[in-house]
């Protein structure tokens, strides 16, 4: 592994519960976070230590998102539904009952909102109307993640019944059905620069897929322990993945090699799962959250 500096910037605490979510703010200096006690809090990456509370609601919140247009936070609400927070005005402008089931992932594209839920399910919110388009049942389990492909304007989804599914998003049809995990697909995430996803999951491997015709290029075995989430950084040079072996990995996008790990031994680390991280468009610091409460700040000289 290469000489990489990792230096651990700050640790942030307030929650009362494991953090789930973890979002960047339309202004990418704010970072949003969601946990199980359902406290939504946003982050200043300039002034780190002063969290402030955004939202409370009555169960946990496993999926935030930005709409970076309208500047609105998304809250998935479980066993409830969506509320939405106008962050100019820090407070909430709407809410949408739509589901009894867990909201793993939100993704907002255009005029439209991907709910994703725990019954297999892509729930589809127009924006505007503020009210569901349409239902779409792509599983028997979990739809736990998705990515984005603007360029190409298709949407992946990862499932907790192995696959990841593609589809696209003029007219919300499949297009492929990605097999390759031997157990649930938490972390997705399309290279900003070149033809390339990649998936992580249960399985605690990494799979590469090549984008024009989604064949599968590799398979890693890159984490002890599920891998619960990766983002890349803003340039597609580099990604970050997190695991519920309790470490954070730094990987080459291009030769697919592994140039750090993060841990507690070696950088006083998370000390119980890494749910979510965030490579931040912001000086490009690194943002962790975990079962054990806390956030972690990192500086990555690569």
């Amino acid at each position: 592994m290469s000489k990489i500096q990792v230096n651990k910037l700050h640790t942030l605490s307030g929650h009362n519960d494991c953090i789930y979510a973890l979002v960047e703010g339309p202004d990418p200096r704010f970072f949003y976070t969601g946990s199980g006690d359902g406290m939504v809090v946003e982050w200043d990456l300039d002034k780190p230590k002063d969290g402030r509370l955004i939202a409370k609601v009555a169960h946990s919140v496993y999926a935030l998102e930005v709409d970076k247009e309208r500047n609105l936070l998304f809250i998935g609400h479980n066993f409830e539904g969506i509320h939405v927070i106008d962050l100019e005005k820090s407070k909430e402008i709407w809410s949408i009952k739509i589901t009894d089931q867990s909201i793993f992932d939100i993704k907002a594209v255009g005029n439209e909102l991907y709910v994703g839920t725990g019954d297999g399910i892509v729930i589809i919110v127009d924006i505007e109307q503020r009210a569901v388009k349409k239902h779409i049942k792509i599983g028997k389990k979990s739809v736990r993640v998705f990515a984005l492909d603007p360029s190409r304007r298709q949407l992946a989804v990862g499932l907790s019944d192995h696959s990841v599914k593609i589809f696209n998003l003029a007219d919300h049809t499949p297009i492929h059905n990605l097999e390759a995990h031997n157990n649930s697909v938490f972390a997705l995430g399309y290279n900003p620069n070149k033809s390339m996803l990649v998936s992580g999951g249960r399985d605690a491997r990494l799979n590469i897929w090549e984008t024009k015709n989604y064949s599968l290029q590799e398979s890693i075995v890159a984490h002890m322990f599920a891998i619960n989430y990766l983002s890349f950084r803003e340039d597609g040079n580099y990604f970050v993945t997190c695991s519920m072996d309790k470490s954070i990995k730094v990987w080459d996008s291009n030769s697919l090699k592994l140039l750090k790990v993060i841990d507690k031994a070696r950088h006083a680390g998370h000390g119980t799962s890494i749910n979510k991280v965030l490579w931040s468009t912001y000086n490009q610091q690194i943002v962790s959250v975990s079962d054990d409460r806390n956030i972690s700040i990192w500086q990555i000289e690569l």
